[in-house]
């Protein structure tokens, strides 16, 4: 009889002990502090890295933390009509890492090309597949805070905020969209 109830005693342990251990699980974080993308865009931006603390400060202050974000290389021209060209890695706490391209149309009062690393903020994605769509956005092309520019884009409740430092020339202000998809292709559309 005394071992029937130490086997229930244990019985009853365990089964407390496993929800107690998914319940700390849980508590993990879905989004990023604006330190650890500091950290993850030093890495990547390498040298040029001083300003972008600053530029990250202020979409987290203004969106707060993201639950994914983009690391790649981007190239664009335009002659008042536009195109952008790039391809990275999205990073999520839930999903891991996931290859990506991206490419879109610009329309606007702008001239130039360049070339770009860039880490893109991306809000409130429900799920990893729905990153796969169209996001509308006005960019101005001139760079801020110590070589990097800040630009938003949205779709429902998706908000992307790409952070840009780059090389060459391209001035003006646009209106376009970014076209996210698994594969690349020369379509901007």
């Amino acid at each position: 009889m005394c071992r029937q109830f130490g086997k229930i005693i244990i019985l009853v342990m365990a089964l407390f002990a496993f929800p107690a251990t998914s319940w700390a699980q849980g508590a993990v974080s879905q989004t990023y502090s604006g330190e650890e993308l500091v950290s993850a865009g030093q890495q990547f931006f390498g040298s040029i890295s001083q300003g972008l603390a600053a530029v990250v400060e202020r979409a987290v202050s203004q969106f707060g933390q993201p639950n994914a974000y983009i690391l790649g290389e981007e190239g664009s021209a335009a002659l008042i009509g536009g195109v952008r060209y790039g391809e990275g890695q999205m990073y999520t706490r839930n999903a891991g890492q996931l290859e990506l391209f991206w490419q879109g149309p610009t329309i606007g009062f702008d001239i130039g090309g360049d070339g770009s690393s860039v880490m893109m903020l991306v809000y409130n994605l429900p799920a990893v597949q729905a990153i796969f769509d169209r996001y509308p956005g006005i960019d101005g092309t001139a760079y801020i805070v110590g070589g990097f520019g800040m630009t938003v884009l949205k779709r429902r409740n998706v908000v992307i905020v790409p952070i840009r430092s780059g090389v060459g020339a391209r001035l003006g202000i646009n209106v376009g969209y970014l076209k996210f998809t698994r594969d690349p292709t020369w379509n901007p559309f």
